[in-house]
């Protein structure tokens, strides 16, 4: 029986660096999650145990710290600029991933900022082989709601279908979006708050019929308007509102009263590519 090493890669998880521009007295924060994933040479530490090829995951860490020390631009660009480093630097170090997430603090003043728990955050994922890098952006846990403008009705009907149609309903859903970036001469700030409020306009302007609709309508939007993006996957939980009855208490409820149903939740995904 042959026995063989597969795909194999390892790094340091949830580095979280925090970084603040002091120039003047109106201070900027940057505060980002890093984790990098390292592949190359790597057999022998497998088989043998031996750690000549292996760049220490504490070693990463701290690469993440030093270069924090010249800035952070924006995740895309740090990211870019860990993996290159990663590898470049290191013969047995063939590929580097990189998965950033940013976490937004609101300003109350020129040093003073609010961050609620959980909540939507910036993404950004980078990977280089030694030639080639590979930009996507994205965002997470994005909540967006309509109060109105969304149906759900024509669907198939067996004899295990319960649920009535519904022809004025909220729609709601916590947003997991990320989008390729196939030109790297970008500038990824303006490039990500583009596509974040082209996501935003599209799910609020779509009279939806379904969200499978409001899924292909984002994905449109976004490639639309912002011409460096190739790809964009989006995952959408329904977050479902169902009217309460209100009959056995002698009420009406027309539309007002809801429900808001944790789990179980439709989940709706897709890709938008653009030809």
């Amino acid at each position: 029986m042959a026995i063989e090493l597969g795909y194999n890669q390892y790094g340091k998880a949830e580095t979280r660096v925090v970084r603040v521009v002091r120039d003047t007295d109106r201070h900027e924060i940057t505060d980002l999650n890093v984790s990098s994933a390292l592949r190359g040479d790597l057999t022998a530490v497998h088989l043998d145990g031996s750690n000549a090829n292996v760049l220490p995951t504490d070693t990463q860490k701290n690469t993440v710290f030093a270069f924090a020390r010249d800035g952070i631009s924006s995740p895309e660009e740090f990211g870019v600029r860990l993996a290159r480093h990663y590898v470049d630097s290191q013969e047995p170090i063939h590929g580097a991933h990189l998965k950033l997430e940013q976490y937004t603090w609101t300003r109350h003043g020129d040093h003073t900022f609010s961050r609620g728990d959980g909540g939507e955050h910036r993404t950004a994922e980078i990977d280089y082989d030694g030639t080639d890098v590979k930009v996507t952006q994205g965002l997470r846990d994005l909540l967006l709601m309509n109060s109105t403008d969304s149906e759900f009705t024509g669907y198939i009907v067996d004899k295990y279908t319960t649920l009535a149609p519904a022809t004025d309903r909220i729609l709601a859903t916590s947003v997991n979006a990320e989008w390729k970036v196939s030109d790297l001469d970008v500038d990824y700030n303006k490039a990500y708050e583009t596509a974040r409020n082209a996501l935003i306009a599209a799910f609020r302007d779509t009279y939806s019929l379904s969200l499978q609709q409001t899924l292909y309508a984002i994905g449109e939007q976004i490639i639309k308007e912002v011409p460096q993006v190739s790809e964009v996957s989006l995952t959408l939980p329904n977050k479902h509102h169902f009217l309460v009855d209100l009959a056995p208490f002698g009420l009406e409820n027309p539309g007002e009263v809801f429900y808001a149903a944790d789990r179980p939740y439709g989940l709706i995904e897709g890709t938008v590519k653009r030809n």
